[in-house]
């Protein structure tokens, strides 16, 4: 772990006095220094030398490299010569006590009460700007009648039965995915009632082989129907984001899929406005297509963040013929920036949540060479 010899000798450390230093850089997201959360971990003292691991609740924390320069900063005042810090993460499941699907620590619900919205779109860029931050990350696309995911991921094939009714997810780009279009042949249409639509949400929930996941992403389809109930009453949903365009008329309905969420006991973590403004190319100024502060509007009405302003971007008509979303083709730009942010402001609320259940640990045992 250390390399290299001091040619001036300093006095050795102290654990009392790193964990001091430690003790002074707070995670801005919970309001709470590093120590006392139980983030520090494995902490090696060798003479003026230390090393020691730093666990957040999330690989996607927005904020790891400033709290790993942090720590550096305040060990080396408080004396050391060298500081090696290793930033880890360990995603602790919300606390929900409904039935857990295996492997799954958290399940993000993405509704908005209407179609036309972007509503999957904003589903597959979050859950890929998730996995770009290191999480590990499902999809599933819940619109049993209407599936789009296959078209975004550019899969259309079967998924493999592995027996006893459990199906093995296809894998884009890194993460697990599964929808009823690869069940389907083609244009053929799900023609189902509730009870059997009942029974295969819940297959597609406790019967398809996740893995270990970190988050599970769900793309409810639009309303507040019988599909959308049943997910809501029956699935462990850590929480549910709303997207809404800035128009008056999908205000109205993107209010009734928060108050669909609060029936059923579902936390919000906020808004996201999608198609929020254009940005030219030319003049560098926002342009508001669908009128504006839609968005800001409903969180203030509901007291809950607007997390994110989506941009309109032309490439995204690209997705659906495609079948490579935005964050996979382009790698800077308004449109990856806001889903970067967006994916840290989740999981930091996640994180924070996870916490509040009760997750924290106790701090670090230190070994002295």
């Amino acid at each position: 772990m250390f390399f290299g010899f001091m040619r001036k000798k300093r006095p050795a450390l102290e654990r009392e006095t790193v964990l001091k230093a430690l003790a002074r850089v707070i995670d801005p997201d919970l309001n709470r220094d590093i120590v006392s959360l139980g983030f520090v971990k494995n902490l090696v003292i060798k003479g003026d030398r230390a090393a020691f691991d730093v666990e957040l609740t999330t690989p996607a924390c927005p904020v790891k490299e400033q709290l790993k320069a942090q720590c550096e900063e305040e060990v080396k005042a408080a004396g050391a010569s060298r500081v090696d810090v290793n930033m880890t993460a360990r995603v602790r499941p919300t606390g929900n006590a409904k039935r857990q699907i295996p492997g799954v620590r958290n399940v993000i619900a993405v509704t908005s009460g209407k179609g036309g919205v972007g509503k999957s779109t904003i589903s597959i860029n979050l859950a890929l700007a998730l996995l770009r931050r290191g999480a590990r990350v499902g999809l599933l696309d819940c619109d049993i009648f209407g599936p789009s995911i296959p078209d975004l991921v550019g899969i259309n094939r079967p998924v493999r039965a592995l027996g006893d009714q459990t199906f093995a997810p296809h894998q884009a780009y890194g993460m697990n995915v599964m929808s009823m279009g690869f069940l389907l042949d083609g244009d053929q249409a799900a023609t189902m009632r509730g009870p059997m639509l009942h029974r295969f949400v819940q297959q597609f929930l406790f019967n398809v082989a996740w893995g270990d996941l970190d988050y599970l992403v769900l793309d409810l389809p639009p309303g507040t129907g019988d599909v959308q109930l049943s997910l809501t009453q029956e699935t462990p949903i850590s929480a549910g984001v709303v997207v809404t365009t800035p128009q008056e008329a999908a205000l109205r309905d993107a209010r009734k899929g928060i108050e669909m969420f609060r029936q059923v006991n579902v936390p919000v973590l906020g808004f996201i406005e999608n198609m929020s403004y254009y940005k030219c190319g030319k003049c560098d100024k926002e342009h508001h297509i669908f009128q504006s502060g839609g968005g800001q509007k409903l969180a203030d009405e509901y007291g809950l963040p607007l997390l994110a302003r989506i941009p309109l971007d032309p490439k995204i008509n690209e997705d659906g013929g495609e079948g490579v979303p935005v964050l996979i083709r382009e790698k800077e730009g308004d449109y990856v920036h806001a889903f970067g942010n967006l994916a840290g402001r989740v999981a930091a609320e996640l994180g924070r949540r996870s916490l509040n259940a009760g997750w924290a640990v106790p701090g670090p045992a230190a070994i002295e060479v």
